[in-house]
């Protein structure tokens, strides 16, 4: 079988050591990140299985440090993670090693265009990062982030730029055709781009009976 782990210059970095277990065609690898002032512990269980879904991403990172370096307090946040039902469990096992006792935050399946309709509709904050690598999959996530964003929500989502994969087009063509968007941040060194979205403001509804027909008599 082909060693499916990735190789040693995309490791995520980290300023902890790191701890790894070996086992038959996968390994698991447990770092810690600092973010917001705390230290996260997250475990990614490496393999066939759960493939791009294993890893923490540049992007991911680099969502962090923007967030660090604004300043934002995510304390007692109503916080909802979703994946792929095949990732829920390595996200799970995260949520327990950090979340504190008391903290609230769910993790729950969430297929793009599919069920997003049993989520609600006026989340304030919606995150993702490195999610925009698939075009077929670019219609989907639009429908989903106009569903899950509240009208005076905001959307962050950081992305490593793969020209190869049509991640420039989404945000410079799809997105906003739908939201006000605006690039928060560019990390030159990862070519990870940082983009803050809000809905449009909605245009303003003339009436027939407002509007003088003939003003002038």
């Amino acid at each position: 079988m082909a060693d499916s782990r990735p190789s040693p210059e995309l490791e995520p970095e980290s300023v902890f050591p790191r701890e790894v277990r070996l086992f038959a065609d996968s390994y698991s690898e447990k770092s810690r990140f600092r973010f917001c002032g705390h230290v996260l512990s997250i475990t990614q269980n490496f393999g066939c299985r759960l493939g791009v879904a294993a890893r923490v991403w540049e992007a991911g990172l680099s969502l962090c440090n923007f967030f660090e370096s604004q300043h934002v307090d995510f304390r007692g946040g109503d916080v909802t993670i979703t994946d792929l039902p095949l990732a829920l469990e390595q996200i799970q096992g995260n949520v327990q090693a950090n979340v504190p006792a008391g903290g609230q935050a769910q993790v729950r399946a969430l297929s793009w265009g599919i069920d997003q309709h049993v989520f609600p509709r006026d989340y304030d904050l919606v995150l993702g990062a490195d999610i925009v690598y698939l075009e077929p999959t670019f219609p989907l996530l639009l429908g989903t982030l106009q569903h899950l964003c509240g009208p005076n929500g905001t959307i962050y989502l950081a992305s490593k730029m793969r020209e190869e994969h049509g991640t420039e087009s989404f945000f410079q063509h799809l997105l906003p055709q739908h939201f006000q968007l605006e690039l928060a941040q560019r990390d030159e060194d990862e070519n990870v781009n940082i983009y803050r979205a809000r809905h449009r403001e909605p245009r303003p509804v003339w009436h027939h009976s407002s509007v003088p027909l003939n003003p002038l008599s």
